[in-house]
């Protein structure tokens, strides 16, 4: 499928150690006519929470803006739906088996090279504001400057950056996967609410001081914790939601697989009506609350004047399920949670209000920008440039086809692993349970609510897509690697307990005063 047009109306400078300063080492000076670039990557937004996604209730208007004026790809997914292996393959444009980071107690190889590297070598101020889920002692993998970090930046281990002593950098409700995590929902302000308002401050300030001028192009990542879970979202907004609501279906047959994951997150047991209504309430509240904040960098991109000169790109690292299917969180294939927004507009060559129906995924945006850039290309990537797609020209000779995978250390570091193949997805988790295919025709039933895997007359289907998911991928090396992976991380902990060593890019937490006024309903 290629693009196509519609119409659309919604109502209602710290410097890394060993960088080099400006000017100095790079290879050579950036050619003019490239674009600066911008990309605001939020955490854990479901796609099916946009305004332009089709979504009547939310009210998310700077973002439906921002896709009226560029290109919308409607068939994005994330390489992990889980935050540190899909934003790892997010920087190096390779699959997580291709980094070796399956899940979130996992540490991407320094030695890997990533976009940010590529573009720094192209004459480019790379520049990391706020949250990547960067795990261990290299906090910048890349990027020349980090104004602002985040609350995990550092070695595991080590404690929170905080005048009290506290397990995480929350005090009301929970960012977990497990039910408790969803039953503590409500309204009020928490501290990723602050910390995302903090790095927005550092965001404009970087595009204000910017303004004045370096003589280089910049290519910024402006990182923001939510609609992320703890279910809490200001208190008027969720006010709005909750007397509108609705709480979804719960389908009759769901797959064996669904259910194991129900159970390991304890929520096979149904919530109740109010529980439902609260969590969703409080998700739509941060949905618009992130809008809102990623509505003063745009205006502050319009102000310095670089709006028109500059290629931004909206993306979540992967979605949030809120309640459908009758999951919460992410960690499973649903579109809800793999499925992920992906925007992209640049002034004077992407045509306004596209729709790209094409397959994609978030590895494909780093050959994207290094492209874009007239950068170097890296060693290794599973991305393929969507810089054809941006520009109202599809390669002819694209496949239609991605895949999304991690390993859950729940029930002994169990591998999955998703394909889209044009209409068709299929996942599969690979543990000793034997679980069968989760199979979807998505052009006959996009709600994923028929699942196809068990079906004796989809078998060609089944096995064609099996073998394709198996024919470059071991679940055994996967399973070996991410325990290995859960040891070293596990030792390092350990020392970083001990040792507590010092990072510069980790955020102090507020006080608990902080969310004084959090009321969980």
């Amino acid at each position: 499928m290629g693009i196509t047009r519609r119409n659309f109306v919604k109502t209602g400078a710290v410097c890394a150690a060993g960088v080099m300063a400006a000017g100095q080492g790079q290879e050579s000076p950036p050619p003019s006519g490239r674009p600066n670039i911008l990309v605001i990557m939020t955490d854990q937004h479901s796609k099916h929470f946009l305004g332009c996604e089709g979504n009547e209730l939310v009210r998310t208007p700077h973002l439906d803006r921002l896709a009226s004026e560029g290109v919308r790809f409607e068939n994005a997914y994330c390489p992990a739906p889980l935050c540190v292996p899909s934003r790892m393959s997010f920087m190096t444009g390779r699959y997580p088996s291709g980094n070796r980071v399956w899940n979130n107690n996992a540490i991407l190889n320094a030695g890997i090279p990533t976009w940010a590297h590529a573009l720094g070598r192209a004459g480019y101020e790379t520049s990391l504001i706020g949250r990547m889920h960067f795990m261990g002692p290299d906090q910048r993998h890349g990027f020349e400057n980090r104004p602002i970090g985040e609350y995990s930046a550092g070695w595991p281990g080590v404690a929170w950056k905080c005048d009290v002593p506290i397990r995480a950098p929350y005090y009301h409700g929970g960012s977990g996967q497990s039910r408790p995590d969803v039953m503590e929902a409500g309204r009020g302000r928490t501290t990723y609410q602050y910390m995302d308002e903090q790095i927005v401050d550092a965001a404009c300030g970087y595009l204000e001081d910017h303004a004045e001028g370096s003589g280089r192009p910049f290519a910024a990542v402006v990182g923001l914790v939510l609609p992320h879970c703890p279910y809490i979202a200001p208190k008027e907004i969720f006010n709005y939601y909750y007397e509108r609501i609705d709480v979804p279906d719960t389908d009759k047959d769901l797959a064996p697989a669904v259910k194991q994951f129900q159970r390991s997150r304890k929520i096979a047991t149904p919530l109740t009506t109010k529980q439902i209504r609260v969590a969703r309430a409080a998700y739509y509240g941060l949905c618009e609350y992130v809008d809102h904040l990623i509505g003063r960098v745009l205006t502050t991109l319009e102000e310095t004047g670089f709006a028109e000169d500059t290629l931004v790109v909206y993306c979540s690292d992967h979605g949030e399920m809120a309640g459908e299917h009758g999951c919460w969180w992410k960690s499973i294939y649903y579109e809800g949670s793999a499925g992920v927004p992906l925007i992209v507009r640049w002034p004077g060559v992407t045509p306004a209000g596209a729709i790209c129906g094409h397959v994609s995924n978030l590895v494909d945006l780093a050959p994207t920008l290094i492209e874009v850039a007239g950068a170097p290309e890296l060693p290794a990537t599973d991305g393929r440039s969507l810089a054809p797609s941006l520009r109202g020209n599809p390669r002819p000779d694209s496949s239609d086809e991605t895949f999304s995978e991690l390993c859950d250390h729940r029930g002994g570091h169990v591998p999955s692993r998703m394909i889209r193949s044009g209409k068709w997805k299929l996942w599969q988790c690979l543990g000793e349970e034997g679980l069968p295919p989760v199979l979807f025709d998505l052009e006959q039933d996009p709600g994923e609510h028929h699942d196809l895997g068990r079906n004796p007359a989809m078998a060609g289907v089944r096995d064609r897509l099996l073998n394709r998911l198996l024919e470059d991928w071991s679940p055994q090396h996967v399973r070996e690697g991410s325990r290995q992976n859960w040891e070293d991380f596990a030792a390092l902990a350990q020392w970083g307990k001990k040792m507590q060593p010092y990072c510069p890019d980790r955020m102090k937490v507020p006080p608990p005063s902080h969310e004084a006024e959090v009321e969980l309903l």
